[in-house]
């Protein structure tokens, strides 16, 4: 078995592992460890030996290391004796059983005592299985860096007590908001990269589907849950046809349709489906927006009505400066953009997006359209000074230049 063949055996079975651990130990930092030096002892084992059982043999290596940690603890001989008669963690590991164990993880590798980047970082590394050195791609932050914040995540963890288990259904739905954003904000660099030379870090929005799949599984009562699976799924649809071969973004109108990826829309709007019978939430308002999209052969036959209210709505469960834009950007596609400058003008006049490229490139892509070009070009070019990622700031450059 080579490393690689490892890794796919940690990535599957690592939040399972980990959980089982954490509910063995009540140790949340503890059980991270020994699974990391079981998976550390496989790649040096398993391609001389490999094991019948992998994942059998990942839980009882890294049990035996917890052990181990445990007894070098005076202060927790006392304890070592309760733990090791447990007969939970000695069950054979179903490979197809979601419980809520991991459930747990995720509710507690996204506990509100934790900032948004901690979340993601301990979220990808104990319940998507990623090394600290993935993470650090992912995100193009340095490897201490990423360590440093999960560290620190699970030393706050420990000193905040939290404990290893589901919380009350009344919290429970209060917390799943952390959770979600947590998956979106993964979801949305890998959508969109902020920085790097990629627009688009597929790796990255995968993980977070496969996160959010999990988390439709163990929360199948939960519509934002399915309403942001369907979000992510019609989103990455489009990813075979949002970039040229040298990787340089295509606009939606210029995008060919025929390359969308059907079978994830089709599972999107499934989820979606699921979604929909008790209202939409923020999540299921944007998914219900990506699949009119989808639904539509071209942007002239898109139904931008429809888009216009389902933004108008999403203003309102969830304000926000980035609605606003994008409502008045379906505002100029239905009505045109006479219609739509004096929202953003309004809305640039409020300075509640300082610093951000998205509103000079509405504005000038509204100009340009009004055919006052030298404006136009001007607001073009300061979104191509504020926008961190070079694919997309080429994209404006060569706007203002054809200007």
């Amino acid at each position: 078995m080579d490393p690689a063949e490892v890794g796919a055996v940690w990535r599957i079975e690592s939040a399972r592992i980990v959980a089982a651990l954490t509910r063995f130990t009540g140790d949340f930092g503890l059980a991270e460890d020994a699974a990391q030096e079981a998976v550390a002892e496989a790649l040096m084992l398993w391609p001389l030996n490999p094991p019948a059982s992998p994942a059998g043999w990942l839980m009882a290596t890294a049990r035996r290391r917890a052990i181990d940690a445990i007894r070098r603890r005076a202060a927790l001989k006392d304890r070592y004796a309760q733990l090791v008669p447990d007969p939970v963690i000695d069950e054979e590991i179903d490979p197809d059983r979601i419980d809520d164990d991991i459930l747990s993880l995720m509710f507690i590798s996204c506990h509100p005592v934790l900032s948004p980047e901690a979340r993601v970082a301990l979220t990808l590394r104990v319940v998507g299985g990623l090394t600290t050195e993935q993470i650090a791609r992912a995100f193009l932050v340095s490897v201490p860096t990423v360590q440093a914040r999960i560290t620190r995540a699970k030393k706050t963890i420990a000193a905040a007590g939290v404990p290893f288990e589901l919380p009350p259904a009344d919290e429970r739905r209060e917390r799943l908001g952390g959770v979600l954003s947590a998956i979106y904000l993964i979801f949305t660099e890998g959508s969109t990269a902020t920085s790097g030379d990629q627009l688009v870090r597929r790796d990255v929005a995968y993980e977070a589907i496969r996160l959010a799949r999990t988390l439709a599984a163990l929360q199948p009562d939960e519509p934002e849950v399915h309403g942001l699976l369907a979000l992510c799924e019609l989103t990455a649809a489009r990813f075979p046809a949002r970039t040229a071969d040298d990787g340089s973004p295509i606009l939606l109108e210029d995008q060919d349709r025929r390359r969308w990826d059907l079978s994830a829309v089709r599972r999107g709007l499934a989820a979606l489906a699921k979604a929909s019978p008790r209202g939409l939430g923020p999540y299921g308002l944007q998914a219900a927006i990506a699949a009119t999209h989808a639904s539509a052969p071209s942007v002239e036959a898109t139904d931008w009505d429809r888009i216009v209210l389902l933004y108008e709505a999403l203003g309102r469960v969830a304000p926000s400066p980035i609605v606003d834009l994008n409502r008045a950007v379906a505002v100029a596609m239905a009505s045109g953009p006479a219609v739509a400058l004096p929202m953003v003008d309004a809305l640039a006049a409020s300075n509640r997006l300082p610093g951000s490229h998205l509103l000079p490139t509405v504005r000038g892509e509204l100009l340009t359209r009004l055919g006052r070009h030298s404006e136009a070009r001007t607001e073009l070019e300061l979104a191509a000074h504020l926008c961190p990622n070079p694919q997309e700031r080429s994209v404006l450059l060569r706007k203002a230049a054809a200007l």
